[in-house]
């Protein structure tokens, strides 16, 4: 029997974890250049008092296990201790994308040096807190493949080796969370992945984007043993699925993105009642967001769409605003304004971006009180 998520609030904040390497060298670090890593504590002063009880945020394993079996925690605990302090929960991402640079990821050691990691971690993060213990052992297993593994985006940089790759990073994600169990019994395990739908742009390649969209369930089905059994996969790896949908997350095959007021888009209800009926776990939407004017409208239709899909049974247990604070772009360091949360003042503080603030008040409004509400607090007065 599946036990019940239980987060501490419906809405949910996402601070941008990743740090990845691209091709030219260049390593990201969002936590870092988002100015969470520095205002850990405003940052999660600030989410409590909107009302933001659960977050999601990032162990940097690049930088606390600078050598095989050495760990520096120093980069972990202000965000620990922060989040402690302020009472909210945190699933943690202990890879986002990045690795040690001294750690072969296609070697067999990759799989059991991050178990060793995730073991101490564990160890480390259950002593500091007495806040649930929730882990994403690997974050979009799927999409880490296909850009790192098969179009060369971003580290390891290869190209036609995403199915090798999204065996190994199931393999290090299945060792993990042995290790993870076997530190702190009660700890919640997550795998957050994208939900996609492609539909076919002519009807010669109905199949083929049937197989397309098929393959975004590929690593779930490793992690919960349906798929390369060979790996150790159970279902008892997976607690709660996290989704990743964004307004981009549905497109015509080999084509254009379809706009979600598109009537060949399929309503995201949809694809929570099918991800559901597949798996039978709790879900939760694990990262979602728009960027500038749209993400009111977005969060609208998200949250709509997600109070459809409970009346129709299905169990989702939370929405979480990724990245909640606004953060430089990937790709070329520009200002991305998708937060309810500004980037950082000198002082550490950000403003509120008044418009997603009044729309979730009108969400929290509709839902009522409750565990059911889409807020477990009223929202704080908008900042400066």
């Amino acid at each position: 029997m599946n036990r019940r998520m239980g987060f501490q609030s419906f809405l949910q904040a996402g601070f941008e974890c990743s740090c990845h390497r691209f091709p030219d060298g260049r390593q990201l670090d969002l936590l870092e250049s988002t100015g969470h890593a520095k205002w850990a504590a405003q940052d999660y002063a600030a989410i409590a008092a909107l009302g933001l009880r659960t977050a999601r945020d990032g162990v940097r394993w690049h930088l606390v296990c600078p050598a095989a079996n050495v760990y520096d925690w120093s980069p972990l605990l202000p965000l620990l201790r922060a989040a402690r302090d302020s009472r909210v929960e945190v699933i943690w991402d202990l890879c986002h994308y990045g690795w040690p640079p001294w750690l072969d990821i296609w070697s067999p050691a990759f799989p059991e040096a991050f178990a060793r990691y995730a073991a101490a971690a564990a160890r480390l993060i259950a002593g500091e807190t007495d806040m649930p213990s929730w882990y994403c052992p690997i974050n979009e297993i799927s999409y880490w493949s296909w850009a790192g593994g098969d179009m060369a985006h971003f580290g390891p940089c290869a190209l036609g080796r995403g199915p090798e790759l999204k065996r190994q990073l199931a393999r290090a994600a299945i060792q993990a969370s042995d290790a993870i169990l076997e530190a702190e019994p009660c700890a919640r395990l997550v795998c957050a992945e994208p939900l996609i739908a492609i539909r076919p742009a002519s009807r010669g390649d109905i199949h083929e984007a049937t197989a397309a969209s098929e393959a975004q369930f590929e690593a779930l089905d490793m992690l919960c043993g349906r798929a390369h059994t060979g790996l150790g996969g159970d279902e008892r790896y997976v607690d709660v699925i996290g989704l990743n949908y964004y307004p981009h997350n549905q497109w015509l095959h080999r084509s254009a993105p379809l706009h979600w007021t598109d009537p060949r888009y399929t309503p995201l209800a949809q694809l929570l009642q099918g991800c559901a009926h597949r798996y039978g776990k709790p879900l939760f939407i694990a990262e979602t967001g728009a960027e500038g004017v749209a993400r009111t409208r977005w969060v609208r239709y998200v949250a709509g769409q997600v109070a459809l899909a409970q009346a129709r049974g299905v169990d989702v247990g939370g929405i979480c605003l990724y990245p909640v604070t606004d953060y430089p772009g990937w790709e070329d360091d520009r200002h991305c304004p998708t937060g309810l949360l500004s980037a950082p003042a000198a002082d550490g503080r950000r403003s509120v971006y008044a418009p997603l603030e009044i729309e979730l008040r009108a969400q929290a409004a509709r839902a009522g009180s409750g565990p059911a509400g889409l807020l477990a607090a009223p929202l704080a007065a908008n900042g400066d």
